[in-house]
């Protein structure tokens, strides 16, 4: 059995399938990613799972691609809690940019591959590995474009008395905005970047107001700016992207890049089904 794993911060989607590519089930668990949990954390949220747990021996190979992966320190420490969990299982441990570039660029061509989700994260493909210009440093202190990063930044214009109030109304009806309550999810409780992310909702629901196309604009330029022009070659190759924060925003993200001269290529909200069509001919 494979098991295929697309993890962000906020949740992971598996799928299993047999020897002939047929799928057995799927299912979703929390994300796993090991930048903000530990082991204990990483191996509660796989035993909740019954299919994962009922399976766990029965798998013979393991490709996951997750956030927060994209350092050997972080793939090893993933790869050794896998050992253990799924004990008869080859393990294969990427970082979830391999999941986007594998699901939105078939042919292997070479392209920029985006990811703007929970968190973010840009890097080329030259059609058979990726390289990264810029090394990330999570979500304190980058993901620019991302969920979490919309999500802190309209809490602070709501705190900051910067939001209009038209806006800030509706942000009252649809969250929690009591300080106590921000404060105990941010340093109280696992997976603040997810937590935050959550806000971002509120975002895509009023992207056709002044204030929020503003806004939004203005971190996809930021986004543009600091990763996706450190590619010397960024207006030659397509610009792929995978992650709700880009296909919901879809047409927005359009629009800047065609400000910069590039070229927008395939938007997938999760690129799990891409990975199917994969590792069946892989």
């Amino acid at each position: 059995m494979k098991l295929l794993v697309d993890s962000g911060s906020t949740k992971a989607d598996w799928i299993a399938l047999d020897d002939n590519g047929n799928k057995l089930f799927t299912t979703q668990s929390l994300g796993l990613n090991p930048e903000v949990l530990d082991k204990k954390e990483v191996l509660e949220r796989l035993e909740d799972r019954f299919d994962i747990y009922q399976n766990r021996k029965a798998v013979t190979h393991l490709y996951f691609y997750g956030a927060g992966c994209g350092t050997d320190r972080m793939k090893n420490f993933l790869a050794d809690i896998f050992k253990e969990f799924f004990s008869n299982a080859e393990i294969n441990v990427k970082e979830d940019t391999y999941a986007a570039a594998y699901a939105t660029n078939p042919n292997n061509e070479k392209a920029i591959i985006s990811i703007l989700g929970t968190g973010s994260n840009c890097s080329y493909f030259d059609g058979e590995e990726l390289h990264q210009k810029v090394q990330s440093l999570g979500y304190m202190a980058m993901d620019d474009c991302s969920g979490n990063r919309f999500g802190r930044s309209l809490i602070r214009a709501y705190h900051f008395g910067k939001m209009p109030k038209h806006l800030a109304e509706e942000f009252e009806k649809d969250y929690d905005l009591d300080p106590d309550t921000i404060k105990h999810h941010l340093y109280k409780e696992p997976n603040p970047n997810a937590y935050l992310a959550t806000f971002a909702k509120f975002l895509i629901k009023h992207k056709d107001d002044v204030f929020i196309n503003v806004f939004v604009k203005k971190a996809m330029q930021k986004f543009v700016d600091n990763y996706i022009s450190q590619f010397e070659n960024c207006r030659e190759v397509p610009v792929h992207f995978v992650g709700s924060i880009a296909f919901y925003l879809k047409d927005e993200l359009k629009t800047v890049l065609e400000q910069n001269g590039l070229i927008l290529g395939n938007v997938l909200r999760r690129p799990i089904d891409g990975l199917i069509d994969y590792h069946r001919i892989n």
